[in-house]
């Protein structure tokens, strides 16, 4: 679909890119020609990705550990990658996200989401933005946001209201920094299973059992589309569009609202096995950290 080379000279930084929908963006940016950093929590992760990748494709791959919650960490990452060249584009794909009743939400439930989706995203935002201008740089950022931008999604309303800050933003700074030639749009895919996403969004599932049942399409969306997607974006095939959410779902939001609305017939045994599923994975993952 696009020239072997079409990203040779760019400086990509996908956040959330050891592993899932960002190590399978920087994976193809890296096949186009592009030098790529990764960054993500947990370093070891991200130089894992960054050798496998590297060892796969060539190319440059430089791996970063931080935590986008931070802001002051954030800004000294983003200095040390302007020390060796600026970015040319920014992919926002952190995140987090679990479902759960609104009214069992612990304050530190959503701020663990909040604090990651909204502000971690802003921090990168805003402290590659400020450099670009500050340089007469143009850049482009893709941002991974949700269909339930536009209509809301119960059982998720951490993500849900972080991800309509991030599409805010995204309309926001479009108006405000086209003038310096740095563009701004999302992504809003629908389920493309992935290991994060059978843990805490649909535990006890069989990956993509409900989206294919229900999808006007009958699938699940790949790897593939989602990289192809994201690499128009910042191609300069259509430097035009600036500010918009395009919808990569099958017309499933057009169809059934595509949030968890189906999940209100569950019962109370469901959702304490659903918790009990997600608490379970979040101990065998600190395991893992040691």
């Amino acid at each position: 679909m696009f020239n072997q080379q079409l990203l040779a000279g760019r400086n990509i930084l996908v956040t959330g890119g050891g592993t899932g929908l960002g190590k399978s963006m920087a994976a193809k940016f890296l096949q186009l020609g592009a030098e790529v950093h990764i960054c993500g929590r947990r370093k070891s992760v991200c130089d894992e990705t960054a050798t496998e990748l590297m060892a796969e494709f060539g190319g440059k791959v430089t791996s970063h550990g931080v935590d986008i919650r931070d802001s002051a960490a954030v800004d000294a990452m983003i200095e040390g990658i302007w020390a060796d060249g600026p970015l040319t584009d920014l992919i926002n794909n952190a995140a987090g996200n679990f479902i759960s009743k609104t009214q069992d939400l612990s304050p530190r439930g959503f701020d663990a989401v909040a604090n990651i989706v909204m502000h971690g995203t802003f921090y990168v935002t805003h402290a590659v933005g400020r450099r670009w201008i500050a340089g007469g740089t143009r850049g482009n950022v893709v941002s991974i946001t949700v269909t339930w931008v536009r209509n809301g999604s119960p059982y998720v309303v951490p993500s849900a209201m972080s991800k309509s800050a991030i599409h805010a933003m995204t309309m926001s700074l479009a108006t405000e920094w086209g003038r310096y030639g740095i563009r701004l749009n999302t992504i809003a895919p629908g389920e493309i299973p992935t290991e994060g996403m059978s843990k805490r969004i649909k535990p006890g599932d069989e990956a993509g059992a409900r989206t294919k049942a229900w999808n006007p399409m009958g699938r699940t969306g790949t790897m593939e589309e989602l990289q192809n997607l994201a690499v128009f974006l910042i191609s300069g095939g259509c430097d035009w569009i600036n500010g918009e959410t395009i919808a990569m779902d099958g017309a499933q939001a057009l169809a059934m609202g595509g949030n968890f609305y189906q999940l209100r017939e569950w019962s109370d045994a469901d959702w304490d096995a659903a918790k009990a599923s997600i608490m379970a994975q979040n101990e065998k993952d600190k395991a893992k950290r040691g």
